[in-house]
């Protein structure tokens, strides 16, 4: 999660994509100096009701001849540029929005940066609140809201919040017991909960994410006073071969001297094991989903939004670190608070990415089509928050509920609920001979060999990188040609198949261990006359092209509670459910549908011991062993598929 650190940008959903210079299209620019030259900045401390002051950045238009809605993004990755005579070179959503005028508002969130209290990674929400020292991110969203509508000249009285990944988070919490000021909110790639969100997936620890713990853990200095330059330091691990270095460090507690702070010499961690890291801590001591992370997520306080708040969900379909989190915000919203305007909207992005303007739209090497972003930010975006905070605001936006990107046919559609009212359900098998059959064939068992000490890697690439995105559309050729990979697909298809919604492999299983991973990924199986775009890394072709679609890991031992872990039998036959994140794609007329399944993907997940412990935070070296694992040709995938 959250690329938006401390050292290059304020607000960073930073990319790194090869734009073919003779095919990118124009896109629109903003002057160096448009906000210093067109609005005021102002920098203010608001009190909250518990004497707390969050540190609060003000651009106001230079021009005062009518009145502007407020904008408001809450963040903990820095209000930045501090100081009144600094200026970003972008404010609101997107550049539409700016020149059209919006008062728009930063603020740090408690606890960190500038604003005082005490941070708490995703902190609790607070229901029936009896005391004005019982605080949360709903009620400071309300505190500073009410002193902005009371205390900022020329605005009309109407407020929107908006923001990316863990800002997305805030933007949903201002929904919950929210001011009655709050007309619109967006939360976009928005956390949903950190156990099945960014760190975690399914009780799997996203070892990937490692190297951006500190980000969060790191307590402030001089008794957790305000700060305005970066406290924390991202681990150096010394070499560009993550896998390699993670594969020779061997268990995760080898891990924990990377967050032991301003100690020196000393030579050991403490006698109860804590670190000086507060997150790295709570990671390892609450491997499965108990209190901590019970009362931390969000998902299940959104029957405590309101109708007066207006929502648009954005998420990307290939975001490897918030997908959760906005399709169940969603869906939550959509369940709860009938009657509201609740809607969504979707596109090929990978974390964020609609917020830029790049022309051509790709992900990794992966190129959807030009403008798509741009397409969003002018016609869906601006729309929205211009209805509910300039407009009319009664709900006539002209947008439509689900506004989603086939990322198979390449085009927009519109429906009016998501998934589509018109799905149907389509069952297909894991058969031997390497088939994904529509009947089951005879029962047979599919053995494969779980090396830990050659686990499957997430992607071919050599790289080190704090969180991976390329990796949701990479080529996925290499992991079929393994032989602990299971690969099982369609013949070439007659006709176009479009999935809409989720996706549940119903896997039927066993190993030689008490404990297993299991991951699934759906792939579009390109044919060998597809014409390469120029983006695509040197070593790879179009032709017969592995896309990944969608993939999902379940750490075994929570296949029927992530709350009350439990081993395998050995040998046994086991069922073992993974619910997959909706997708919405269109396997072409002479594509294959192809399903891969497997029991490592590394280093994206930390390694599973194949045998049972506790806690594989603590578990030793030689709890790790290499294991046969068994996949049934009973199990199947049930697909939401749109008719034709």
């Amino acid at each position: 999660m959250k690329l938006r650190f401390h050292v290059f940008i304020l607000f960073f959903v930073a990319f790194a994509v090869i734009v073919s210079c003779k095919k990118a299209a124009k896109t629109t620019l903003v002057e160096e100096n448009y906000v210093a030259d067109h609005y005021n900045k102002k920098e203010v401390d608001i009190e909250m009701r518990d004497g707390v002051k969050l540190h609060t950045t003000i651009y106001s238009p230079k021009d005062t001849s009518r009145e502007y809605p407020i904008l408001m993004q809450r963040t903990p990755y820095s209000s930045r540029p501090y100081g009144e005579g600094q200026f970003r070179k972008q404010i609101s959503p997107n550049i539409n929005m700016m020149k059209e005028g919006y008062i728009v508002v930063y603020q740090d969130v408690r606890g960190r940066w500038l604003s005082e209290g005490h941070y708490e990674n995703m902190r609790a929400y607070i229901p029936e609140k009896t005391s004005n020292d019982q605080i949360d991110e709903s009620s400071d969203t309300y505190d500073t809201i009410e002193w902005l509508i009371n205390n900022v000249e020329n605005n009309n009285g109407k407020v929107g919040l908006w923001g990316i990944s863990y800002p997305g988070f805030y933007a949903t919490y201002g929904t919950i017991d929210p001011h009655p000021a709050l007309k619109a909110s967006s939360p976009q790639a928005c956390i949903g909960d950190f156990y099945f969100d960014d760190f975690h997936h399914n009780g799997a620890y996203l070892l990937s994410y490692f190297r951006i713990t500190s980000l969060f853990g790191t307590p402030r200095p001089n008794g957790d006073k305000p700060i305005d330059t970066a406290w924390y330091t991202l681990p150096d691990i010394g070499t560009e071969d993550q896998y390699q270095f993670f594969l020779d460090m061997g268990p995760l507690e080898n891990l924990n001297s990377f967050f032991e702070y301003d100690i020196g010499d000393k030579p050991s961690l403490a006698p109860d094991e804590m670190t000086d890291d507060f997150f790295w801590n709570e990671l390892k001591e609450h491997p499965n989903y108990d209190e901590l992370w019970q009362s931390r997520g969000l998902i299940q306080h959104l029957d405590k939004t309101k109708s007066h708040v207006a929502t648009m969900i954005v998420g990307g379909w290939f975001d490897a670190e918030d997908l959760y989190g906005p399709l169940e915000t969603y869906k939550n919203i959509e369940k709860y608070n009938e009657g509201a305007y609740n809607t969504m909207v979707f596109g090929p992005w990978d974390h964020g990415r609609w917020a830029r303007r790049n022309g051509r739209s790709l992900v990794g090497n992966y190129y959807f089509g030009d403008s798509i972003s741009e397409f969003y930010q002018d016609k869906i975006e601006t729309k929205f928050f211009h209805h509910f905070l300039k407009g009319e605001g009664d709900g006539k936006t002209g947008l439509p509920e689900a506004y989603v990107y086939d990322s198979g046919a390449k085009e927009w559609a519109a429906y009016d609920s998501w998934p589509p009212k018109a799905i149907q359900k389509r069952t297909m098998f894991l058969s031997e001979n390497e088939a994904l059959t529509s009947e089951q064939k005879d029962m047979s068992a599919i053995k494969f060999v779980s090396d830990i000490k050659k686990p499957v890697p997430y992607s071919e690439d050599v790289k080190t990188v704090f969180t991976p995105r390329k990796y949701m559309t990479d080529d996925q050729r290499f992991a079929a040609r393994r032989s602990d990979v299971l690969v099982f697909e369609t013949d070439v298809l007659e006709e176009d198949l479009t999935l809409a919604g989720p996706i549940l492999a119903n896997l039927k299983v066993a190993t030689t261990g008490t404990a297993a991973d299991w991951i699934v990924k759906i792939i579009d199986v390109h044919p060998p006359d597809v014409e390469t775009n120029d983006e695509m890394q040197d070593h790879l072709k179009m032709s017969n092209y592995h896309l990944m679609v969608r993939s999902e890991v379940l750490r075994g031992r929570f296949r029927n509670s992530f709350s009350r872990p439990e081993p395998f039998v050995p040998n046994q036959k086991t069922n073992v459910n993974i619910k997959l994140q909706d997708v919405f794609h269109t396997f072409k007329k002479g594509h294959k549908l192809q399903v891969q399944v497997q029991s490592t993907w590394f280093p994206l997940i930390d390694l599973n011991p194949q045998t049972y412990v506790e806690n594989i935070f603590k578990a030793a070296e030689d709890d790790f062993k290499t294991q046969t694992h068994t996949v049934f040709t009973d199990s199947n995938l049930e697909f939401s598929v749109l008719p034709k």
